[in-house]
């Protein structure tokens, strides 16, 4: 096939990209930035604000693989610029081309929209794409890691320094990067079932609490750290703390505190998609080891 993607040059983006290369598809990419030529890849200089480059980039594709999001933004605008409207920019180009597919990242936390103005964010994305003539699925990933992961390293970090400061206890799901590439290929597949929302993760019955998680971490760094909850009061001082520090760079905001805060982001058993469709294939404890020996294969760790 040929796959129009936004968001090829990120995290899950660039993954997916690498494997749908080695399956013999063929790429056309949204890009800010001029690109180093790469066999398979058609690189569209524009963005999600940029109609004309929307309409190059689904222009002969069989299918639209929506990844490119806001994920950290100062305000509800911010967010709501490159999930809310830029999905919709990405649906009407996907739609002028008569592309026959669309595959939509979403997040977990578009199932509490009130809690953030990325989750908020995310559910008004995920209504755009409910409401298209387009043949559509929705992907809700939980916590995403892998290799070449720059959010999660924090926590390998922390792992190999013997201290892991965790959210307010809770549970979450994991999915390794591979593992949601290889799904949002199947998903562009011209069989595959429409008007799905997914919720895909590594399968761990009821996911991993907080410690559990910490634990793993520390694992795949080799160390037995000690795992700190910290309460809603504390993390949310310390977002403020962050956002006064580093200004447009902080990492931990108020609207990220308040989503870390929320104690269950397992996905629904009954979103998993269908095993007919796909099944995750890397263990999670096996996975974070390979991810950590990445980061020191680098030096990131």
């Amino acid at each position: 096939m040929t796959l129009a993607v936004t968001g090829g040059t990120g995290f899950v983006g660039s993954r997916l990209i690498d494997l749908a290369l080695a399956g013999g598809h063929r790429i056309r990419a949204l890009t800010r930035r001029p690109q180093a030529p790469r066999e398979g890849i058609d690189w569209i200089e524009g963005a999600l604000d940029n109609a004309e480059s929307l309409r190059v980039l689904s222009t002969g594709a069989d299918a639209v693989i929506h990844i490119a999001g806001v994920i950290n933004a100062p305000d509800r605008a911010g967010f709501e610029a490159g999930n809310v409207i830029g999905t919709g920019m990405v649906l009407a180009a996907a739609r002028e081309a008569g592309v026959g597919r669309f595959a939509h990242v979403s997040s977990l936390s578009a199932r509490e929209p009130q809690l953030s103005h990325y989750g908020g964010s995310k559910a008004r994305s995920e209504a755009l794409v409910t409401a298209s003539p387009l043949p559509s699925a929705i992907v809700r990933p939980p916590a995403v890691y892998g290799p070449g992961d720059r959010e999660t390293l924090e926590l390998f970090k922390m792992a190999k320094r013997g201290v892991i400061l965790m959210p307010p206890e809770g549970r979450l799901s994991l999915i390794h990067v591979d593992d949601l590439a290889r799904l949002l290929l199947s998903l562009a597949r011209p069989d595959a079932p429409s008007g799905l929302t997914v919720e895909p993760d590594d399968e761990r019955p009821g996911g991993w609490s907080h410690r559990e998680f910490g634990e793993a971490l520390g694992d795949s760094v080799g160390r037995k750290p000690l795992i700190l909850s910290a309460p809603r009061p504390v993390l949310q001082w310390a977002a403020k703390a962050d956002t006064i520090l580093r200004g447009s760079r902080a990492k931990l905001t108020p609207d990220r505190a308040s989503y870390f805060s929320h104690p269950d982001w397992v996905v629904d058993p009954a979103r998993r998609p269908d095993a007919s469709l796909w099944r995750p294939a890397i263990d999670t404890r096996q996975g974070l080891a390979d991810t950590a020996c990445w980061y020191r294969d680098k030096g990131w760790l």
